[in-house]
């Protein structure tokens, strides 16, 4: 068997960091005083490697984050808002989501709420957890096409299934009677068996209002299915007057909404 081969029949495999890794062993005259074992096992390092990071990569892009550069660490501490550091390091964690609880973020306009849903959904994803985040008004926009076109139960199971749901602009108008029953139907999907992240202008003691209140049947039964044992964090300024936009501290663009 040649070695030419031998890199070929990698390539077919997929093996290709392997096949790369190989390569760069054989043209390399040190290699020649390492064991087999041991060149075999920096093979596969290579390629366990790669493709681990090629993993965390398909996750990231295919949670579509508004703001895919967002990091737990980058959370800015000291620019004028009251947060609580050891919970947020605490959710950093993925506990939540072994425990099927839910996190609500809420704030004015530009107090940094998706940039910390994105920054946790970024470490859902190091921890290979199938994150998807949305707008809340492009979800049920998206929701309302398939009813029409017949991909109804395929959408739903495309927001159902991700382990974490990352749902922005959660209630910023006030949904209808129909978006109200595919918000229901949606969160029942989910309930007890992965976690969702809500960020809202509104603090949660504001959303049965923003469903509509008594006159909805459906309001309680929405948050019934999110509220308890959930995670709160209200993002409010230490100087109301003096206050900046989190988007102007991260250097973000200001024309984009949050």
């Amino acid at each position: 068997m040649t070695i030419q081969s031998t890199i070929d029949k990698l390539i077919e495999m997929r093996l290709t960091s392997m096949a790369d890794a190989f390569i760069t062993q054989k043209d390399d005259p040190k290699m020649k005083d390492v064991s087999f074992e041991d060149r075999l096992g920096m093979l596969v390092d290579v390629e366990y490697s790669n493709r681990k990071a090629n993993s965390l990569k398909r996750l990231i892009r295919n949670a579509g984050f508004d703001q895919p550069d967002a990091y737990v660490g980058d959370i800015d501490y000291v620019s004028g808002r009251k947060l609580n550091r050891n919970l947020i390091q605490r959710l950093a964690t993925c506990e939540y989501i072994t425990e099927h609880r839910n996190i609500f973020i809420t704030g004015a306009t530009g107090s940094g709420k998706t940039y910390m849903a994105c920054a946790l959904g970024m470490e859902a994803c190091k921890q290979r957890y199938k994150t998807q985040y949305v707008r809340l008004p492009d979800l049920l926009m998206e929701l309302e096409l398939a009813r029409d076109d017949g991909s109804y139960v395929k959408v739903q199971k495309k927001y159902a299934n991700p382990v974490l749901l990352i749902i922005d602009e959660w209630l910023l108008l006030k949904p209808t009677e129909s978006e109200q029953h595919d918000i229901l139907e949606l969160l029942h999907r989910r309930r007890k068996k992965s976690s969702t992240i809500f960020c809202s202008q509104y603090e949660d003691n504001g959303w049965y209002d923003q469903l509509g209140g008594d006159d909805s049947p459906l309001a309680e039964a929405i948050l019934d299915r999110i509220k308890y044992d959930a995670y709160k964090i209200n993002i409010v300024p230490l100087d109301p007057v003096n206050n900046r936009s989190m988007r102007e501290v991260y250097g973000l663009d200001p024309s984009l909404s949050e």
